[in-house]
């Protein structure tokens, strides 16, 4: 079988890793004012030189940097837009676990202007990965969909004054993420990610009827939200890779949403102007792999058959056979594999070591080169 040239690559990965001791002891130390921003700098520089060189020891051809200037993995982002801020008000979000449930709060956002672009966002983060990176990685910057923007708030989040038009919104978002793109494809990006949790949410019945609730179409958002990925897209350079992650909620080894990818499935993987989908699959709450059959001819699949929740190591013979699987409704050569999802999506991490994380990326190298060469 043809080697993989373009991302995503047969063993890849999500984007984000656990924060090692001394960088979380660092983001402390600076919270509390008893180092400056200079040297949390250049600890999360020397921490993100050690997570490629891991990566790269590990058999990825992909590079990250573990997001490990963040403290989530979209709010970072989504702050820094123009037009948008944190609201006084509390998000509470419900977690599940094998052992119960957790609940996550964090401030609300709040659409206050027109949506805009008013910095290149993560601009000086990609420019150190890529160097990090060097000969033989792709860096790979991870990135929130736009969708996220709406999904958290949905339309009480917006301001009617500023958007009456609620067709005003979307518009002015997706300019402002094609802009983005456009900047970052200029830095020398290769491999974009757009990570999404609501198309994966959606496929859940009472994230469906949460969506009712706030004045949404339930029925329809999904449809909405591959236009908006499509439009941020749209004008992209030909040689700019991008995949979209999707994600049923990854907070300290627990999750939100259930349910298979059988609701989105068909207007998704026909419609959805990507080159990959990340999907998770490492448990049974992520349905089986027949929706894969919609996945038309040049796109990828990457399968998140490792899970990040759990330090157990997965069975090399099993990957196999769930590959296997998967390859009756989408051919062998559009198929990749990955984690289900990243090991850090906050800065707490999910509950496993660092040599747990490093043996199931080795794993996942270990078994694409068996299966594809």
């Amino acid at each position: 079988m043809s080697p993989r040239t373009r991302p995503p690559f047969r063993a890849d990965h999500v984007g984000s890793l656990l924060r090692p001791a001394d960088l979380l002891a660092a983001r402390d130390d600076h919270a509390k004012g008893r180092i400056d921003g200079r040297r949390l700098a250049e600890v999360e520089d020397a921490a993100i030189r050690d997570a490629v060189a891991m990566q790269r020891q590990a058999g990825l051809r992909t590079a990250t940097d573990g997001e490990f200037r963040r403290t989530s993995w979209h709010m970072d982002f989504i702050y820094r837009l123009g037009g948008i801020s944190p609201a006084d008000e509390q998000i509470k979000v419900r977690f599940r676990n094998e052992s119960g449930d957790l609940e996550f709060s964090t401030a609300a956002l709040r659409v206050h202007d027109r949506v805009r672009l008013d910095e290149t966002i993560f601009a000086d983060h990609f420019r150190f990965l890529r160097d990090a990176a060097g000969d033989g990685a792709t860096p790979k910057l991870t990135i929130p969909s736009p969708n996220m923007v709406h999904y958290r708030g949905g339309p009480a989040a917006i301001d009617p004054e500023v958007y009456p038009d609620i067709e005003e919104f979307w518009s002015d978002l997706a300019a402002a993420y094609a802009e983005q793109v456009r900047r970052i494809a200029a830095l020398g990006c290769r491999y974009l990610q757009l990570d999404d949790t609501s198309l994966a949410y959606l496929n859940d019945p009472k994230q469906r009827a949460m969506i009712a609730e706030r004045g949404d179409d339930p029925d329809h958002l999904h449809l909405r939200y591959i236009r908006q990925i499509n439009a941020a897209l749209a004008g992209r350079p030909a040689d700019l890779a991008v995949t979209t992650h999707m994600c049923r909620g990854n907070f300290r080894s627990s999750w939100t949403a259930e349910g298979g990818y059988d609701f989105v499935a068909e207007a998704l993987f026909s419609e959805l102007d990507v080159d990959g989908f990340f999907l998770e699959y490492d448990d049974p709450r992520s349905g089986g792999f027949e929706p894969l059959r919609f996945v038309p001819p040049g796109k990828t699949v990457v399968l998140g058959l490792v899970t990040t929740k759990r330090g157990e190591l997965e069975s090399k013979d099993e990957l196999k056979r769930r590959i296997d699987e998967a390859a009756r409704f989408v051919p062998l050569e559009q198929i990749c594999l990955s984690p289900q999802c990243g090991f850090s999506s906050t800065v707490e991490g999910n509950v496993l070591t660092a040599d747990q994380q490093f043996a199931k990326l080795r794993l996942i190298a270990e078994t694409a080169e068996e299966v594809w060469g």
